[in-house]
């Protein structure tokens, strides 16, 4: 995490407010802005915490936070505690304390034992800017809570961020969901997310997920979200993004100065555009964008050297081959669309639950 101070500004600054209002250092807006209230309630839990009270989030800082930012506390297991009693001391419900650590006996805790003991808010969060280190805090968070969760990695970033993937479900049919191959599109990352942690509860409470029993779409599908494509993109746009690769975009960003900086920024870091880098029809793209202007790197449009240049897409087709889902969702915000495509056929009532996703999310709905 970076260092944040007063003045500073941008997605991680909405993240420590929100990770200080969690752990009960508020009334604080996650409004992005480091100001004189943010940086009281940094002093005041640096003191609560045992810390220097400097008013900087600083490593220390971040990490004495880290609860509060992936949904969780380790509570270990001292001399007469009962399970009822741990779950009043952290506001946490059985089912969820049961849930983030099968096979336990409540009846045979062990002075000693370590114990995940879910918070009662969501990982997920829906009111604040994203950038790729809450990406990686809701994925870690999303496993302590849910340990059957399958998660792992596609590859990586031009600056080395992982491109997460988690997978729900058991079934035979098979379906992939991506979000955020555009940039300046992050809120489908938090879509794909809460849809996520919204299955996996409802799956270990018995509950649906829009009408349907999650109980059985975990049986009949196997759902794998990548909630974000191009996570160096999400932090340019949000704010979260500092130093060279930062400057390099604005290098890239004066090939087009009529696009806003870096509200209009879609592409990848190195200025390709991630959704046109795949190679069905990527010589027609080409074309197309060439003869409007689109010929150098920059925040939109541009196809790149060659069809899977850039690492993030590549990543995504060699996953896409190796999986060989049924069905593709690629979950975009431009004009308000949802797209999906199909690949090989449609699972028996996938249609039917993409267009629940869409209408439950304020998207209209178009087939391509």
């Amino acid at each position: 995490m970076q260092i944040l101070k007063s003045g500073d500004r941008g997605s991680l600054v909405s993240l420590l407010q929100k990770g200080l209002a969690r752990a009960g250092w508020g009334p604080l807006a996650a409004d992005g802005i480091f100001g004189p209230a943010t940086e009281s309630a940094v002093k005041k839990f640096q003191r609560a915490m045992g810390l220097v009270p400097d008013g900087i989030a600083g490593p220390r800082t971040w990490q004495a936070l880290s609860p509060w930012l992936l949904g969780y506390a380790v509570h270990t297991v001292a001399r007469g505690d009962t399970l009822w009693r741990i779950a009043g001391r952290y506001d946490a419900s059985l089912l969820a304390l049961e849930a983030a650590n099968p096979g336990l006996d409540p009846f045979d805790l062990r002075p000693g034992q370590k114990l995940t003991v879910p918070y009662s808010f969501p990982v997920v969060p829906t009111d604040i800017p994203w950038s790729s280190a809450l990406v990686d805090c809701c994925v870690r968070g999303l496993r302590a809570r849910y340990p059957f969760l399958i998660s792992g990695e596609l590859g990586r970033s031009v600056m080395g961020r992982p491109i997460w993937r988690l997978t729900l479900g058991e079934g035979r049919r098979r379906v992939l969901y991506n979000a955020t191959h555009h940039a300046n599109e992050w809120i489908t990352t938090p879509l794909l997310l809460q849809f996520a942690e919204e299955l996996l509860w409802a799956y270990v409470s018995g509950g649906n997920v829009f009408g349907y029993p999650a109980e059985e779409l975990w049986a009949l599908t196997e759902i794998t979200l990548v909630p974000a494509v191009n996570p160096d993109g999400m932090d340019l746009v949000t704010g979260a993004l500092e130093g060279e690769f930062l400057h390099q975009a604005e290098i890239l960003a004066a090939n087009y100065p009529q696009i806003p900086f870096p509200a209009g920024w879609k592409a990848n870091i190195r200025g390709v555009d991630l959704n046109l880098q795949y190679p069905a029809g990527w010589e027609e793209a080409r074309r197309i964008k060439f003869s409007q202007g689109y010929t150098l790197p920059g925040p939109r449009d541009y196809v790149g050297p060659e069809a899977l240049s850039a690492p993030e897409s590549l990543a995504m087709y060699r996953y896409t081959r190796k999986t060989d889902p049924a069905l593709v969702l690629a979950w975009h915000t431009q004009g308000e669309v949802i797209y999906w495509k199909y690949l090989d056929f449609e699972p028996e009532g996938s249609r039917d639950l993409a267009q629940r996703l869409a209408a439950a999310s304020g998207y209209a709905w178009e087939e391509t």
